[in-house]
């Protein structure tokens, strides 16, 4: 299936010279958000997934469905406040500034085999955050999964040495 044409480009979003890829569409289009999803279960069938855990908040549309056909455990990488037991935290950088992470600290049990989902990899920074959460607990960290990747952006180098699962890239 070519995901790139479910994939809407948005010029100069959110700011001007930034070409912006639009997952809604991909969404509303029922037989592409199956493939999405039943390309990304066949991909970890085998690796015996205990977790997934979806970053905020795109993270979350493929991490839960994902979850279920696994036959594993959710569990939501949030934004600060958004979570409402103990949590850890992880810090990272942005282009202009900082942002951070937080997982509650009693998600995953120690040794448990995780793998971390989001939309769209680009920099690395957001998902080396989510996956310094999962490593705090203990846990094996096994796989990450994208829908898509920007390669130009090297986010790649910024990622602990796992496999790197993605459906598209640009």
């Amino acid at each position: 299936m070519d995901l790139k044409a479910l994939i809407r480009e948005v010029p100069d979003f959110p700011k001007p010279g930034i070409l912006f890829r639009d997952i809604t569409t991909l969404l509303q289009n029922e037989k592409g958000l199956r493939y999405v999803i039943d390309s990304l279960t066949s991909g970890f069938a085998d690796q015996q997934i205990e977790y997934v855990a979806g970053i905020e908040s795109r993270g979350f549309i493929f991490g839960a469905p994902l979850a279920y056909s696994l036959r594993a455990g959710f569990v939501p990488i949030r934004k600060p406040g958004k979570l409402c037991a103990a949590v850890n935290s992880v810090e990272y950088a942005l282009e202009y500034g900082t942002d951070r992470l937080e997982m509650h600290q009693d998600a995953i049990p120690t040794g448990a085999r995780v793998l971390i989902v989001d939309d769209l990899m680009a920099t690395g920074g957001t998902a080396a955050a989510a996956a310094q959460l999962v490593q705090q607990t203990g846990a094996e960290l096994v796989s990450f999964a994208f829908i898509i990747e920007l390669t130009d952006l090297g986010g790649r180098k910024h990622l602990p040495n796992v496999p790197i699962k993605t459906l598209v890239e640009y």
